[in-house]
């Protein structure tokens, strides 16, 4: 790896077989009837998408966009979610009988330019989960705008007028962004999936739980205590053999699963601190600059004798001030071409990222010993491929 140039994306593929594997067992010995859908979103990579695609897994896709990505790579097996559909995209999926779950009232209208074909669909259903779990999730007192509400009302009137349309509702996607990705949230879910189907005599053909779990922390809670948790409640009213149980993981998969190599280019010293200048930024691996800490290892090249500092401050290739990544405190001194490697960098980095300053950097994967590359840095000319009257003279 010392050969390579940094600053460059790797991708652990031994390790992402072990998280599926891990996943798929928990699902099928808990419930049986399952389906993974891999969230494009939280790292829709080429090698990435094509990697799940090959392992039986569906594409769970939130935009025109991804859904024709998705076709691109030749994923065939497709779950449609989001407010970003387009009307084309929309009914090409219900056709050909994709899961789409309904999530706009829009999409409710659409339905009624379709011919008569015995369609089905799921929809979004949105529930109090702050209620349930204080404290928990996202968007707290404010509540989430996603899905149709369930306790005013607006759940069951959207049901019937699908059906009104002749498309049968056999889904039910209950998502739930939360701030703890503890089992509390998951109970919730699958508890309000039993109430719902009950209430309006519902025959489901999948219940969709979404995403946001644990993934390859093992002080974190593990697959099988989610799902087995999960798959208890929903035994009270739904059964394996005819209702599919439906996950859509990202970070719980590719999360754990990259790391982010960069080397030290520049040691500046102030009369107020060390600044350690790097050839990787916060913006390639903290898009939105919330992360306060991250799993990193500090290689020090060399064997020349090194101070302890009281203070030194990691920081990016930007001109933002706030292109930090951390502090040492009263630790070895880092010099010029030492390296800096973060790691469980795989989620919302390497499709998020900006292009602000330097383009995308290079993408390893590294199988065993052995390491390919799955994307050249980005130059120039793949900036301006898609520009218009900008051709060279």
């Amino acid at each position: 790896m010392n050969s390579l140039k940094t600053p460059y994306f790797v991708i652990n593929k031994d390790f992402l077989d072990e998280e599926l594997h891990k996943l798929k067992n928990a699902l099928q010995r808990s419930w049986g009837n399952y389906i993974v859908g891999y969230s494009y979103k939280t790292n829709a990579f080429p090698w990435v998408i094509k990697y799940f695609r090959d392992n039986g897994c569906y594409a769970e896709v939130v935009s025109d966009d991804e859904y024709e990505l998705a076709k691109s790579v030749g994923a065939d097996k497709l779950i449609y979610n989001g407010i970003a559909k387009s009307k084309e995209t929309f009914f090409e999926a219900v056709r050909n009988h994709s899961i789409v779950n309904i999530d706009a009232e829009y999409e409710i209208n659409w339905l009624a330019e379709l011919e008569p074909n015995n369609y089905e669909v799921g929809i979004r259903v949105n529930f109090d989960l702050e209620s349930k779990c204080p404290g928990q999730t996202q968007c707290g007192e404010d509540g989430e705008r996603f899905g149709f509400c369930y306790e005013n009302g607006e759940l069951k009137r959207a049901i019937d007028k699908i059906e009104e349309k002749g498309v049968k509702v056999v889904g039910l996607h209950l998502h739930k962004s939360s701030k703890t990705r503890m089992p509390d949230i998951y109970r919730a879910i699958a508890e309000t999936a039993v109430e719902i189907s009950e209430k309006y005599g519902l025959k489901l053909k999948y219940v969709d739980i979404g995403g946001g779990f644990f993934g390859g922390l093992s002080s974190k809670p593990q697959f099988p205590e989610y799902f087995d948790m999960v798959a208890g409640i929903l035994k009270q009213c739904f059964d394996p053999e005819e209702t599919a149980l439906i996950v859509e993981p990202g970070m719980a998969l590719i999360g754990a699963a990259v790391d982010y190599y960069t080397s030290v280019v520049d040691v500046k010293r102030t009369t107020r601190n060390t600044f350690i200048v790097t050839d990787g930024s916060r913006t390639q691996i903290d898009p939105l600059m919330t992360k306060s800490s991250y799993f990193k290892e500090i290689v020090r090249i060399g064997s020349e004798p090194r101070q302890v500092f009281e203070r030194q401050i990691v920081s990016g290739f930007t001109c933002m001030e706030h292109d930090r990544l951390f502090e040492l405190s009263n630790e070895l001194e880092i010099l010029t071409n030492d390296q800096i490697v973060y790691h469980k960098v795989g989620a919302y980095t390497m499709c998020l990222s900006p292009l602000f300053i330097k383009w995308f950097p290079a993408v390893y994967v590294k199988e065993g010993e052995h390491i390919i590359k799955a994307r050249d840095r980005w130059t120039v000319a793949e900036y301006k491929s898609r520009c218009i009257g900008d051709k060279e003279k």
